[in-house]
């Protein structure tokens, strides 16, 4: 096959060298295509408008003055151009598609294999992180000691390998059954209809998975994304050595996991609070999955006016864990993200007792480690409390942060000790 050939302005390659799998539109200063019996050479505005190139398409990416750089995907319709597949020539990779689509995903897998047991539900796939742009598998251990997958497709990139994907994961982690949620916005910035349902095989579209001993139900078609925030169960396991006889907040609890873990651990009550009244139900289902209502306390409430209500009536707990959904989804929202990550943490330690615990994060990207650390710091300062930061954690095992593409290092959190 003669694939075509991205030629990068000067200096583009940097960003691809150090890692980063991205080319934007504006990185790419011409292209050479076969057509019919002879190579052409073209601006890349051109290829755009005269569509010399399809959507789809694996190309190889080369420097300005010619050096090879890498292989990816391309879609005209994104403004992420090309999606870096491998450091190979386009012919190594399609010349047996189906063994180089198994090996990336037998890779990613036996990585989860060190760190989790078959009984345990993880990440098997997170897209650019594992090396295949756009695709994200999750991987459930259903109570009832079934495997079921989970599966995304966010990007042309993922898509056009599809079929192998699907083969791949049929025979590396031979799943009871395969429900597809490809239903996010980022499947129509890539030109692609959104998609939902079984692949193959029918199963239950809510079960009940363990985790850290806590039974969790989860909605594999209408859950938050992929059904359920995996990322988190190192840190929600951590929680224990601090909660045992404790009083304790779960601010924004969503589906109740950490409450349930400070129960588990022997916390002396727990009260759980979600402005979603959705995540209210699901919160107080689990609550009863574990037996745990004399314990957990599950209100709806805003947040933010809760914890200025505690605040004013003087009321103390032991320990606050603060795990709100990302305040920003972008770079411009950062600045409105800084109040907003710092109005829940000042208040959070002025009703914590002395030498109470913070177990705070922040899950976006854009508010990166530097902006969460200041933003602590200045609470501190305005909530006249001294602060010791215990650890500074991220996602679980299952998350690993790619090298050059710094959007795979997205969680913070921090248990601090409150003075």
């Amino acid at each position: 096959m003669d694939f075509a050939r991205f030629f990068l302005k000067k200096g583009e390659e940097q960003e691809i060298r150090h890692g980063f799998l991205w080319v934007f539109d504006n990185e790419i200063e011409r292209v050479k295509f076969f057509d019919g019996d002879e190579w052409k050479d073209a601006p890349f505005a051109q290829i755009i408008s005269d569509g010399n190139v399809r959507d789809g398409e694996c190309v190889e990416i080369f420097t300005n003055a010619g050096g090879f750089v890498a292989s990816g995907i391309f879609n005209s319709k994104s403004k992420i151009a090309v999606r870096i597949v491998g450091d190979i020539h386009a012919d190594k990779i399609f010349e047996d598609k189906s063994n180089f689509i198994f090996k990336k995903i037998c890779d990613a897998y036996n990585l989860r294999r060190i760190h989790f047991s078959d009984e345990d539900s993880f990440r098997v796939c997170f897209d650019e992180a594992d090396l295949i742009p756009g695709l994200t598998v999750e991987r459930y251990f259903s109570e009832d000691k079934k495997i079921y997958l989970v599966v995304q497709f966010l990007a042309l990139a993922a898509e056009v390998f599809r079929s192998e994907i699907i083969s791949a994961l049929e025979k590396i982690l031979k799943p009871f059954a395969i429900y597809e949620r490809s239903d996010a916005d980022l499947r129509e910035k890539e030109g692609l209809e959104k998609k939902s349902g079984w692949l193959g095989r029918r199963g239950k579209e809510e079960i009940v998975i363990v985790e850290n001993g806590v039974r969790i139900s989860v909605d594999l078609a209408r859950g938050q994304k992929t059904g359920y925030f995996l990322d988190q169960k190192m840190n929600r396991a951590e929680i224990a050595r601090y909660c045992h006889g404790k009083n304790v907040l779960d601010a924004f609890c969503h589906t109740g996991a950490f409450a349930l873990n400070a129960f588990r651990a022997g916390a002396k009550s727990v009260v759980c609070a979600d402005i979603s009244a959705d995540a209210v139900e699901i919160a107080k289902k689990n609550v009863g999955l574990n037996d745990a209502e004399k314990i957990v306390n599950v209100v709806c409430a805003d947040v933010f006016e809760l914890l200025r209500q505690y605040e004013s009536e003087g009321k103390k707990f032991d320990v606050v864990i603060l795990d709100p959904p990302a305040f920003t989804k972008s770079a411009r929202a950062v600045k409105k993200a800084y109040g907003g990550y710092k109005e829940i943490n000042l208040r959070a330690m002025r009703i914590l007792n002395p030498g109470g615990i913070l177990v705070t994060c922040s899950c976006s990207y854009f508010f990166d480690a530097n902006s969460f650390y200041s933003m602590l710091a200045n609470a501190a300062t305005d909530s006249h409390r001294r602060v010791q930061v215990l650890q500074k954690r991220g996602a679980a095992f299952d998350h690993p942060v790619l090298l050059g593409y710094p959007r795979s290092e997205y969680l913070c959190c921090a248990i601090c000790k409150v003075y």
